[in-house]
């Protein structure tokens, strides 16, 4: 059986590579200047704080979510607590390298950032869903590390936290550009998946797989292309404009509309076939989205 390192202070992964601690809930390193402790290592660790890893240098192989992830030079990966990473195995030679920036949820307290961490979204991709980036953005990355060291190097005072806040918001807004830009970049795999998409959802629908499995949802057509939920719901809605839920609710909609046409069919045997657990929660969904319940709109056509 594996066995997982619980990392619940920031301190914990710092000591880990013999790196000192700036800050009890944030730090910033540059990897290559630390070394392993010495002590046996686990075969998974589980973060309770964000972690941002940008790697430098040879290929490290990590895995969480379901797949083996080897991220190269330029890559940038994101965290969250909660997240178990599982590493290979690392010999007493092993020579981390890289860059880690490191903060504990408490770190945000009473800020902006706060409210508005659920925004970045990328925190809950999968490894293989990592941000790649250019010799220009990773300098700039590379700089805004800099700010955070030099603030915490300094002697902390009342302005401290707001301005190390500030710096890991405005990191984490550049991400999003980043990522804005990899979704560009990447515009043919991009409609592969819309296809994909599309094709499954229909299928999905038609063929009545909604009486077995409930009504469709992100994460079974995300997990049918090896996708995270929110990497998936980003891509879509870069793509059309509509986030994936409403594509799924749209569809339902569509199909609901032709099945009310025919009058052998009760309300009660169309909302079981498109995967309503209840008939009242297929009417009540129907007529927020139409205007009018099931049995006005067969009535109207």
């Amino acid at each position: 059986m594996a066995s997982i390192k619980d990392l619940v202070k920031v301190d914990d992964y710092c000591s880990k590579f013999n790196l000192p601690t700036l800050h009890p809930l944030v730090s910033v390193h540059d990897l290559s200047e630390g070394t392993l402790d010495g002590r046996e290592p686990a075969d998974a660790v589980r973060y309770h704080f964000y972690g941002i890893f940008l790697k430098q240098g040879e290929g490290c192989i990590l895995r969480y979510g379901r797949q083996n992830y080897d991220y190269q030079d330029g890559t940038l990966v994101f965290l969250a607590p909660g997240q178990v990473v599982h590493v290979g195995h690392l010999d007493a030679s092993f020579k981390p390298s890289g860059h880690a920036l490191l903060f504990h949820p408490d770190l945000l307290w009473g800020t902006h950032l706060a409210k508005t961490m659920t925004e970045y979204s990328f925190f809950s991709y999968l490894s293989h869903e990592a941000l790649h980036i250019s010799k220009k953005e990773r300098q700039l990355v590379l700089d805004l590390f800099d700010t955070i060291r030099r603030e915490l190097s300094q002697g902390i005072d009342k302005h401290s936290k707001e301005l190390v806040v500030a710096t890991i918001e405005l990191f984490l807004k550049y991400c999003k550009r980043f990522y804005d830009r990899q979704f560009i970049t990447r515009e043919k795999e991009n409609l592969g998946v819309i296809q994909r998409f599309e094709i499954s959802l229909n299928s999905y629908i038609q063929s009545g797989k909604g009486r077995e499995l409930g009504t469709p949802s992100v994460s079974y057509f995300a997990e049918e292309q090896n996708l995270s939920s929110n990497y998936f719901g980003d891509l879509v809605k870069k793509e059309t404009g509509k986030s994936a839920n409403d594509h799924i609710q749209d569809q339902l909609i569509e199909m609901a509309k032709q099945k009310i046409f025919d009058p052998e069919k009760t309300l009660s045997e169309i909302a079981y076939e498109l995967g309503f657990k209840y008939p009242q929660h297929f009417t009540r969904f129907f007529k927020q989205k139409v205007g009018h319940s099931p049995n006005e709109f067969r009535s109207l056509n």
